[in-house]
């Protein structure tokens, strides 16, 4: 025979499967939070860290003998020199967005990629600056193509990563979408290059292009926003919890006696 008790306390068992899984969901999105706040300290060190590099003397490009050993974050944006002859028979393009210092809108075009030959035979790829597609083909430009010996100045780039919205690259017309030194040097012939790109600075280029000096410096630092979610998330199903627990306890429970 079955018999309810109105005044018969909620077991305690009934609550016991919610309230772990509730503490279980809480400790996950406090985790969650906690681990936002380390990416936004960490974020922070890196733009103070980049900020200040960017305007410090620069250096002279390590040996090539180095050169894999600049594979850290903590390497992008280094401020180098280096000097070399420009191979403008293999250069390769770098799609992009350009506005020129003043205006909002940017133009699309490409950073003219160019192998840097230096006196020891090594070769670095240098971002010489942005062209528009009217001025992409070398022909269009004969005035940037000299010969002669170049004393370079720049932030040495690391590769990009590729996301899913980088349409795909074209190595047989040397355009590319993504920063991939080594992609750019096999599509022009060139099988030991840095491992890096180097963006030049804003120094003039005879003619007026490349127009160097277009590193963009930013970061998104979103997340102090996404702890602040996660945080808000564990407090509503704790909240969520309690306005459950306080509606369920004075129930009245089945009681199955035989």
């Amino acid at each position: 025979m079955t018999r309810n008790h109105p005044n018969q306390p909620a077991s305690s068992r009934r609550f016991l499967v919610p309230m772990l899984t509730s503490g279980f969901v809480v400790l996950v999105l406090l985790a969650l939070g906690v681990w936002q706040l380390d990416r936004m300290e960490a974020k922070q060190q890196l733009i103070a860290r980049v900020t200040a590099r960017v305007n410090e003397p620069a250096v002279a490009l390590p040996a090539a003998s180095q050169w894999q050993m600049l594979n850290k974050p903590a390497d992008d944006f280094l401020k180098v020199t280096v000097s070399g002859r420009y191979l403008h028979e293999r250069e390769t393009y770098l799609f992009m967005l350009y506005a020129p210092p003043g205006e909002r809108d940017p133009t699309p075009g490409y950073a003219v990629i160019t192998p840097l030959k230096r006196e020891d035979g090594s070769i670095v790829l240098v971002n010489r600056g942005f062209v528009p597609d009217s001025k992409r083909d070398p022909a269009n430009r004969p005035q940037s193509l000299g010969a002669e010996t170049v004393a370079i100045t720049g932030l040495l780039r690391l590769p990009q990563s590729r996301s899913w919205f980088d349409a795909d690259d074209a190595p047989a017309k040397r355009l590319f979408y993504t920063r991939d030194p080594k992609a750019m040097a096999k599509a022009v012939g060139l099988d030991q290059v840095a491992p890096f790109v180097i963006d030049a600075d804003v120094t003039a280029v005879a003619g007026g292009w490349p127009k160097g000096g277009n590193t963009v410096i930013s970061f998104s630092d979103n997340h102090l926003q996404y702890a602040i979610t996660w945080f808000t998330l564990a407090l509503a199903v704790s909240a969520l919890f309690v306005i459950w627990y306080r509606q369920n306890r004075s129930r009245p429970q089945p009681d199955n006696d035989e």
